[in-house]
C-alpha cells in the first residue's frame, strides 16, 4: 500500500506538471488570440473607414459628375450677330455645338477613367482586407477551437486529479485500517503469547511437581517392596538377621526441593538415591545392582525373615 501511495504521488506530481504546463500554454494561446483580436478590430476598423471613404467618393464623383452635366446642360451660348454681314448661323451654332460636345466627352471620359483607376485600386484594397480578414478569421476560429481543445483537456486532467486524491486519500484510509488491524491483532497475538509463556511456566512448575511427587511415590514403593521382602524372608526363618533399610530421596523442582527417608535395624542396608535416578540394593548374598523404576532385585538372594 505504501508504495501504491508513493506510485500515486508520483502520478499526482506528473499531472501537477502536465496542468502547470496546460495552464502556460493556455495563458500563451490566449495572449495570442487577444492580439488576434486586437488586429481583428483594427483590422475591422480600416474596413469600416475604407468602406466610409469608398461612400463618400462615390456620393463626390456622383455630385461632380451631375454638377458637370448640369453645367453641360445648362450651357448657354450668347452671340453677336451682325446684321451687316450675312453670316451661316446654322454652320457656326453645328460648329460650336460640335466643340461643347467634344469637350463635355473628354471631360466624361477623363472622369469616367479616374473613376474606374479609383474604384479599382479601391477594390483591390478591399479585396487585399476582405482576404486578410478571412485569414484573420480562420485563425480566430482556429484559435477557438484550440481553446476549447484545451479547456477540455483541462477539465480532464481536473477529473482525473480530482479522481486520484480520492483514490489516494482512499488508499491512505485502507493503509491507516489495515494498519490498525495489524497493530490490534499483533497485540491479541502478544497477550495470546504472554499468556501461553505463563501457562508454559505454570505447567512446567506443575510437572516438576508431579515428578517429585512421584519420584516420592516411587521411593515409597520400594520401600515397601524391600520391606515386604525383608518380611517374607523372616517368616521363611532361613535367614533371621535383621534388615536395615535406608532410603534417601532428593528432588529439586523449580526453586523448591523435597527429600525423604527411612531406617529400620536389620543387618541388611538398602539405599535409593533418586537423584540419579536408580536404586542400590545391598543384601547378605553380596549382590548390587540399579532399578531406575524402583524394581527389586531380592529374588536372586535368599529369602530372608525380618521381623516387623
Amino acid at each position: 500500500m505504501q508504495d501504491l501511495v508513493e506510485d500515486y504521488k508520483k502520478r499526482y506530481e506528473v499531472e501537477i506538471n502536465r496542468r502547470t504546463a496546460a495552464e502556460n500554454e493556455f495563458v500563451v494561446l490566449k495572449k495570442d488570440v487577444d492580439a488576434a483580436y486586437m488586429n481583428k478590430i483594427e483590422l475591422q476598423a480600416k474596413v469600416d473607414s475604407l468602406t466610409d471613404e469608398i461612400k463618400f467618393f462615390k456620393c463626390l464623383y456622383e455630385g461632380e459628375i451631375a454638377q458637370i452635366q448640369s453645367h453641360i446642360s445648362d450651357t448657354s451660348v450668347i452671340l453677336s450677330m451682325d446684321n451687316n454681314r450675312n453670316l451661316d448661323l446654322d454652320s457656326i451654332i453645328a460648329e460650336v455645338r460640335a466643340q461643347y460636345e467634344e469637350i463635355a466627352l473628354k471631360s466624361k471620359a477623363e472622369a469616367e477613367t479616374l473613376y474606374q483607376t479609383k474604384i479599382q485600386e479601391l477594390q483591390v484594397t478591399a479585396g487585399q482586407h476582405g482576404d486578410d480578414l478571412k485569414l484573420t478569421k480562420a485563425e480566430i476560429s482556429e484559435l477557438n477551437r484550440l481553446i476549447q481543445r484545451i479547456h477540455s483537456e483541462i477539465g480532464n486532467v481536473k477529473k482525473q486529479c480530482a479522481n486520484l486524491e480520492t483514490a489516494i486519500a482512499d488508499a491512505e484510509q485502507r493503509g491507516d485500517c489495515a494498519l490498525k488491524d495489524a497493530r490490534a491483532k499483533l497485540d491479541e497475538l502478544e497477550g495470546a503469547l504472554h499468556q501461553a509463556k505463563e501457562e508454559l511456566a505454570r505447567m512446567l512448575r506443575e510437572y516438576q511437581e508431579l515428578m517429585s511427587l512421584k519420584l516420592a511415590l516411587d521411593v515409597e514403593i520400594a520401600t515397601y517392596r524391600k520391606l515386604l521382602e525383608g518380611e517374607e524372608c523372616r517368616m521363611s526363618g532361613e535367614y533371621p538377621n535383621s534388615v536395615s533399610i535406608s532410603v534417601i530421596s532428593s528432588t529439586s523442582a523449580g526453586a523448591g526441593g523435597a527429600g525423604f527417608s527411612m531406617g529400620f535395624g536389620t543387618s541388611s542396608s538398602y539405599s535409593y538415591k533418586t537423584a540419579a535416578a536408580d536404586v542400590k540394593t545391598k543384601g547378605s548374598c553380596g549382590s548390587e545392582l540399579k532399578d531406575p523404576l524402583a524394581k527389586t532385585s531380592g529374588s536372586s538372594c535368599a529369602t530372608k525373615k525380618a521381623s516387623r
